[in-house]
């Protein structure tokens, strides 16, 4: 896997909003963070725009991503929310200069969709936090996606849950969110599984629909592949009227059953204040025993 180049202060930072509009004064407030912090900081033409649901055209948002990856002076492309949109853009772009110069790709939830690019160029990228979290979130968060980008070593440790299955696992470090895992199965973009540590997170499900989504993992032989899963924040997930019966822990250990994997819950990323940095396509070690449960990279 090809590492894009890190950064240091002084840098350029790029902030686009490749999906759904955000309001002004957040992206005006992660600037002034980043600044901060050292960083010069770019904001793309139509990033607070606004078209319907999205923070422009398909045409606009387009334009401001492509503009991002071929300067070379930027040297990450933070996205500032998620929300959906990055579907309709990310195969009309031309990755050609990218390939040959990559630079960090930031975000999560709907980014989940340019991760998924990337691992097919074997480029990695950054499941982090965004600007329209900045405010929010844990300095964890913040902390740990600037060391991500910047090179800077950590790992992560936190807690054991008894919910979670023990165990330790090596391989590279796929996922992100769980619809967009879903929705890309079977396509030319799909993840490539086959011994990796996979992580999940989602947000405001119903539990049949989780079932339905690690049903078409199961089939498409996910969980017979991966050598570890670690699911992250399943926020604000929603019952039926008639309750369905089984919440995400209980699903996702029904599908794994007799599978010889690590399994950990409530790891500190996704929708969740304390969104760790985690670097798709990384090596990493990952283990769970009874007292804690840690992630680093080797």
């Amino acid at each position: 896997m090809k590492k894009p180049q890190l950064i240091n202060p002084g840098d350029l930072i790029c902030i686009i909003a490749p999906a759904k509009s955000i309001d002004k004064s957040i992206v005006d407030y992660a600037k002034e963070v980043l600044v901060q912090r050292g960083f010069r900081v770019k904001v793309s033409a139509h990033c607070t725009g606004q078209h319907h649901y999205y923070s422009g055209t398909d045409e606009e948002r387009i334009s401001d991503f492509q503009i991002a990856m071929d300067d070379s002076e930027v040297r990450a492309i933070l996205c500032a929310r998620g929300g959906y949109g990055a579907i309709r853009v990310f195969d009309q772009l031309d990755w050609a200069k990218f390939r040959e110069q990559p630079k960090w790709i930031i975000g999560f939830s709907d980014i989940t969709v340019f991760h998924h690019v990337l691992q097919t160029m074997s480029i990695q990228s950054i499941h982090g936090t965004m600007p329209l979290n900045f405010e929010t979130n844990s300095k964890e968060a913040l902390q740990t996606m600037l060391m991500a980008a910047s090179g800077k070593p950590f790992k992560i440790q936190v807690d054991s849950s008894d919910k979670n299955k023990g165990g330790s696992a090596k391989g590279l470090l796929i996922g992100g969110n769980l619809s967009i895992i879903y929705s890309l199965l079977g396509s030319q973009y799909a993840y490539d599984f086959r011994n990796k540590v996979l992580f999940i997170e989602d947000l405001s499900e119903q539990y049949y629909h989780i079932d339905r989504m690690l049903y078409a993992l199961k089939l498409h032989g996910v969980f017979d592949q991966i050598s570890g899963l670690i699911v992250g924040g399943m926020t604000d997930m929603r019952d039926t009227e008639v309750s369905f019966g089984n919440d995400v822990y209980d699903l996702v250990l029904e599908h794994l059953e007799g599978k010889n994997i690590p399994v950990c819950f409530d790891f500190p990323c996704g929708h969740i204040n304390d969104n760790r940095a985690m670097v798709v396509g990384a090596g990493v070690f990952f283990q769970v025993s009874n007292l804690h449960v840690e992630l680093s990279y080797v």
